[in-house]
């Protein structure tokens, strides 16, 4: 199965790629499927959006009625200027109206018409959206579902029921130079070439669009993180949705600033940097900013501190090194999102920070010159350590455990690396096994702690 750079790597806004991004995707797709229904729109007069499961309980924190309401505008994710969102929100709800391109005005309004829907979750995924075209008289003109299975993908249901998890722009996997759809594929082919990770990635991305772009689209995708952290670690104030928790990562960065200079830091005090790194695009993202999903938002820290450590800690570093760690994580982020799942909602922080811990460890690795069994070695020694991690966010908001973890993720990828940099590549655990066991302790994990804020510390923290 082949899944793009750029589909693992795609550029939005804060706060969730499930929650924020998805379903500004859905509406998107919504409205291509009505442009196609002619006389089915000619009697339509108003439109609702029912959020289901964990869009339903989390909604609200991950801003996920406003992601609906910015779709119904016709912005996109990966163009809005989150500075105009509150200003297109407040026109929406004087208007009460839509009218997207092409075609006709729908009556809107955006606190009565997305609907949260707190039973049961639909049948085929925790993130299921139900558009709803009504007539003058209230009569149903057109129902359609579209699921969020995370990352920013989005599916309907023939989709996701005949192809779990596969996006409907993904080809036929035999078309392209190496088909692997799980790692134990990945390395027979590398040692068949031989090729590194890298190497198989670009040469399938290049049987989409040229070389040169490419190599600029990984050099963008770059650009977006660093420049994500960059602003970050320079904001500073209390983070929206009411917890008021405060940013840090500005105090933090200039705290190890100040102790670089006097020439006694501690040897752990890189740890300090890859957390800092983190945290700042976590915070950016709670702060609904511009976010690389890496391959979620709310796990979008943890590929980009990896990097900044690999460029300003790590001698000889340098732009291929950049592309290789990106093909390589693209990589495995899609065998982890073939194979299983790099959604909270389905299994928990598992498929979110751990796969970009596994994915991180393994475009280190390959950054650093390992091999391709070093380098699978490397991302099963960081999902291994994540399995059963639950998603268990205070008052639904992307914000306590999500900032934090994301630091501890990419500390522990630094660490996976270095680990199977150490050894020859062999190991016990295979990371297909890995991968299937977070498949199943995901499906055998509990609802409130995948992303309902039903569970864990959302339950046992008292707001106050």
């Amino acid at each position: 199965m082949f899944i793009s750079v750029f589909d693992i790597f795609k550029i939005g806004i804060g706060p969730s790629s499930s929650h924020t991004v998805g379903p500004m995707v859905a509406v998107s797709r919504y409205f291509d499927r009505l442009r196609e229904l002619p006389d089915l729109v000619g009697r339509a007069h108003k439109i609702t959006v029912t959020l289901h499961g964990s869009l339903a309980f989390t909604g609200k924190g991950h801003a996920t009625d406003q992601a609906v309401c910015l779709g119904l505008l016709g912005a996109t994710p990966d163009t809005l200027d989150p500075d105009a969102v509150d200003g297109l929100i407040n026109d929406l709800k004087a208007s009460k109206a839509i009218t997207p391109d092409g075609l006709p005005t729908f009556a809107f309004d955006p606190d009565a018409d997305v609907i949260f829907d707190y039973g049961p979750p639909l049948s085929l995924h925790a993130n299921g959206m139900t558009f709803k075209v009504l007539g003058e008289t209230g009569e149903l003109v057109d129902e359609f579902v579209y699921y969020s299975i995370g990352g920013g993908f989005v599916v309907t249901e023939a989709e996701l029921r005949n192809t779990r998890n596969e996006d409907e722009n993904i080809e036929d996997p035999g078309e392209f130079p190496f088909p692997f759809k799980n790692a134990k594929q990945m390395l027979e082919m590398g040692q068949a070439t031989p090729c590194s990770i890298a190497d198989m990635k670009f040469k399938n991305e290049c049987h989409v669009q040229d070389e040169s772009k490419v190599r600029d689209g990984l050099d963008g995708i770059w650009s977006a993180m660093d420049a994500c952290i960059n602003r970050g670690i320079r904001q500073q104030g209390i983070l929206p949705g009411g917890l008021k928790v405060k940013r840090r990562a500005a105090d933090i960065y200039q705290k190890l600033i100040r102790e670089g200079r006097t020439n006694r830091p501690f040897e752990h005090t890189v740890v300090d940097w890859l957390g800092v790194y983190a945290m700042a695009v976590n915070e950016e993202n709670a702060a609904g900013g511009r976010v690389v999903t890496a391959p979620t938002n709310g796990a979008a820290g943890v590929i980009p501190a990896v990097m900044r450590y690999y460029l300003d800690h790590c001698p000889d570093s340098n732009k291929d090194g950049i592309r290789t760690f990106l093909l390589t994580a693209a990589a495995i982020g899609g065998i982890i999102k073939s194979n299983a799942s790099i959604s909270g909602a389905e299994v928990g922080c598992q498929g979110e920070v751990g796969s970009a811990s596994a994915m991180a460890a393994a475009g280190l690795c390959a950054a650093l010159g390992g091999t391709n069994e070093q380098i699978e070695n490397a991302a099963e020694i960081a999902l291994e350590h994540h399995l059963g991690m639950t998603c268990d966010p205070i008052a639904g908001l992307v914000q306590v455990p999500c900032i934090e973890r994301n630091a501890l993720g990419a500390v522990k990828a630094v660490t996976a690396a270095s680990l199977a940099l150490r050894g020859d590549g062999n190991h016990f655990v295979p990371l297909d096994g890995c991968i299937e066991t977070m498949r199943q302790t995901g499906m055998d994990m509990m609802d409130q702690y995948k992303e309902t804020s039903q569970g864990g510390l959302a339950v046992n923290i008292v707001e106050c």
